[in-house]
């Protein structure tokens, strides 16, 4: 099984989930999950988790992210976006500067609906089945904070704009959002996601590529099962994500206490730095081999673990 994180581009036509489920027919491994989702006609990155690095999941999905989005002023449409039925269509009669004002008004912490056509749960259906089946039930308003939007070209009625958010973020609904704000109506006409949890668009890779490179693997040696090394130029190691943060070692007579998922005493640490008890801790086993992250627990005078890697 190969532990790590791939940075995909996800192409328009797949969901998140296909991209999964081609991974696990590419590289025959079912322990893999991906870390947000993108709606179907969006591009871009899409970390996807293999074998033990799909317990790092959830901590990504928090983080972060960049879009690039094209605005399309003028109209307004059931799916927020230009695949959907147009439901008003206006003359997008507004100057840059005015549509410059209006993102501004879209910067910093809000509240966002999040639109009917998304894949979001109510009493256990997806909102965008509710709503294919010509039902609209209330949302909950979500707490978002987009950090900010900056305009990369204005071709009116088109604004080409990069987006710095929150997980959580309908970059959909921002559109339609700022149509309104704007008087003339709005919908999404494309999106790219070009930066999630440290993972940038230009470092990612197609399927189609992966997807060739095991075919080279196999080739050579059609039965052997399949190995971190055979893809290092494509996976990352589970730590990457965790480089901000400070590492130790575990003295090798205590790894059974590592290995054990066991809070750990400072002097079971090669080294004890005071900046350990002010940051969560990236531990190591003493062959260098990634174990899990840390934190301080005061009252017990201990490093305890959050999540464990072991592989």
């Amino acid at each position: 099984m190969i532990n790590g994180i791939i940075n995909v581009y996800k192409e328009k036509g797949y969901t998140s989930h296909d991209v999964v489920a081609k991974l696990r027919g590419i590289l025959k491994q079912k322990k893999i999950g991906h870390t947000g989702t993108l709606d179907p006609e969006a591009e871009g990155v899409l970390p996807v988790c293999l074998g033990k690095a799909t317990k790092v999941c959830g901590l990504l999905t928090e983080k972060d992210k960049v879009y690039e989005a094209v605005l399309l002023l003028g109209r307004t449409t059931d799916t927020q976006d230009i695949t959907g039925t147009i439901l008003e269509e206006k003359n997008a009669a507004c100057s840059v500067e005015q549509v410059q004002a209006a993102l501004k008004m879209f910067e910093g912490a809000q509240t966002q609906i999040p639109p009917m056509y998304s894949a979001l749960k109510v009493n256990g259906k997806k909102l965008c089945d509710l709503a294919r089946a010509g039902i609209e039930v209330e949302r909950k308003p979500r707490e978002i904070t987009v950090f900010s939007i900056q305009i990369k070209e204005t071709a009116l009625p088109r604004v080409r704009m990069q987006i710095h958010c929150s997980k959580g973020t309908y970059i959909r609904t921002l559109c339609h959002d700022i149509g309104q704000a704007l008087g003339c109506g709005g919908c999404m006409e494309s999106l790219i996601r070009t930066k999630a949890a440290g993972f940038e668009l230009k470092d990612a890779v197609k399927l189609e590529e992966i997807e060739a490179r095991v075919r080279a693997v196999r080739e050579g040696v059609p039965q052997r099962e399949l190995a971190r090394e055979d893809l290092q130029e494509f996976v990352r190691n589970t730590d990457w994500v965790f480089l901000q943060y400070p590492s130790a070692s575990v003295k090798a007579r205590f790894s059974k206490f590592l290995y054990n998922g066991n809070s750990l005493k400072p002097e079971w640490l090669t080294e004890w730095k005071e900046e350990y008890e002010q940051a969560v801790l990236r531990l190591y086993d003493e062959k260098q081999s990634f174990a899990g992250i840390y934190q301080w627990d005061e009252t017990r005078r201990e490093v305890k673990p959050i999540r464990m890697f072991l592989e």
